[in-house]
């Protein structure tokens, strides 16, 4: 097994290797929220940041009760854990073989947040920490940024199998410092860059799994090891030992990874087995030869990309890049300048904006990506209809009955994941154009369904996606009276 640290990798994208293929999308994703539209400092939603993949120290997460599981990466935790399923190539050629020769290379990502500090120059030769610096035309402003941070790990399956391999990384923690806001004189101020150490703990093993083509099933799991700070410390503080917006990239050769959200019908009880906590794991690169992953703190699908008429990211990944190209364009000249003294990622946004040619703009209006019809759905068997309701598992589900939520995993929305298991109430029966039915269902425990039902918003499922909750009489499932 070989392990390779790569401190920081400043520039997106910057490097050969592997994985460039899907270093655009999992790039949009580290910056997610890392600085919204307007991109100024003062801005409200500015100033609550890091809300994905964050893994906060243990001690930390403990005293505030997030000890909870779940695929959400929004909820903040000290570990994620991501498991997916590999066949060898021998088995996807049909033939029996041993997997000594498969290897998978893991790169785990995220962003170390840094304190930046701007200080002015003291009569007596010391140095003041300000919120804000005019030096002649350059503005300055306190601001926290970040950088990238990678580790990569490469093994055969063949060790994988043969036990859990544990991996301790610290990034040690630095401070660098910019007198460049000058006067003729001497300097009038600068810019002091400090972060603190992050120590992170990352464990890879594979099992078999029987299925009609022996499958085998990876695990990474990523812990934030630091114990250097209180649980009672503010959230800004435990963010700088933290991993933010932590992804993991997965690359296979002589295996291919299967599809958690479409598999095949021999691996669907292998992929119910996987248990992915705080990120999921989605096909990535190239879909006719399956050998990346990409396990995200954001719900996406297979083979996401980022749109080719996109000049550039703008922290809103699956952003209009119209809308707010547009909207930067309408920013006051001292909103601008505030928004490049924030951070040098929103003065390269502005800056690209403003100086963007007029046939990229027009890209961005609107795209025709095919001028063939989507495929239809493909027909499935339906319970029968049983008057205002329909049968499932022979009870009788209509308006009032209770249900347990079971989503799809095949052409379903990734969203819907967060729902797996969970109650609801039937509000009512429906038949589509196609005459096949749909629940429409409101959440039990969902604080806003009495609004829902006022307004007629409701979440939808197919018969065969719920199952009816019954009570300890044996009672159909249906409530009197509604």
């Amino acid at each position: 097994m070989r392990v390779q640290q790569e401190q920081e990798r400043e520039e997106a994208g910057a490097g050969e290797d592997g994985f460039q293929a899907v270093r655009a999308v999992a790039d949009a994703i580290l910056y997610e929220g890392y600085l919204l539209y307007p991109y100024r400092r003062s801005s409200v939603k500015n100033r609550v940041r890091w809300q994905f993949g964050v893994l906060v120290p243990r001690p930390w997460a403990q005293a505030r009760g997030l000890t909870g599981g779940g695929v959400t990466g929004a909820a903040e935790s000290w570990w994620q854990q991501t498991e997916c399923l590999l066949l060898t190539d021998h088995h996807a050629d049909g033939a029996k073989g041993a997997d000594g020769d498969a290897s998978v290379e893991c790169l785990i990502r995220f962003l170390h947040t840094r304190r930046r500090s701007v200080e002015r120059r003291l009569p007596d030769g010391g140095w003041e920490r300000v919120d804000s610096l005019q030096a002649g035309s350059r503005l300055e402003l306190s601001f926290d940024d970040a950088v990238m941070r990678e580790l990569r790990i490469t093994a055969t399956l063949a060790e994988l199998l043969a036990g859990e391999r544990r991996i301790d990384l610290t990034v040690p923690g630095g401070r660098t410092c910019d007198e460049s806001l000058g006067e003729a004189r001497g300097p009038a101020g600068r810019v002091v860059v400090d972060w603190k150490p992050i120590a992170v703990t990352v464990f890879v093993s594979a099992s078999a799994c029987p299925a009609r083509h022996p499958l085998v099933r990876l695990r990474v799991r990523v812990e934030n090891a630091d114990l250097s700070v209180s649980p009672d410390v503010p959230r800004e503080e435990a963010l700088r030992v933290s991993p933010v917006a932590c992804h993991t990239l997965l690359a296979a050769r002589g295996a291919r990874f299967v599809s958690l959200l479409d598999p095949p019908d021999w691996a669907q009880a292998a992929v119910r087995g996987c248990e992915n906590v705080h990120t999921f794991p989605v096909l990535a690169g190239d879909p006719q030869t399956p050998k990346m992953m990409l396990s995200s703190p954001i719900l996406l699908y297979d083979h996401p990309r980022v749109a080719p008429e996109s000049p550039g990211d703008l922290h809103d990944a699956t952003e209009i890049d119209e809308l707010l190209s547009l909207r930067t364009l309408t920013l006051t000249d001292a909103e601008k300048e505030e928004a490049r003294a924030t951070d040098p990622r929103a003065a390269a946004i502005v800056d690209r904006v403003e100086t963007m040619p007029r046939e990229v703009l027009a890209r961005l209006h609107g795209t025709i990506r095919s001028l063939r019809p989507a495929p239809m759905p493909q027909a499935r068997r339906l319970p029968p209809d049983d008057g205002d309701g329909v049968l499932i598992g022979g009870v009788r589900v209509a308006r009032g009955s209770r249900v347990r939520l079971r989503p799809r995993r095949t052409g379903t929305d990734p969203q819907d994941l967060f729902l797996e298991g969970r109650t609801a109430l039937v509000e009512a029966v429906l038949t589509d154009m196609e005459g096949g039915r749909q629940l429409a269902v409101t959440l039990e425990d969902d604080p806003g369904a009495e609004l829902g039902r006022w307004y007629g918003r409701f979440r939808y499922f197919l018969p065969d996606e719920v199952e009816p909750v019954t009570d300890a009489a044996g009672s159909d499932g249906a409530a009197d009276g509604r």
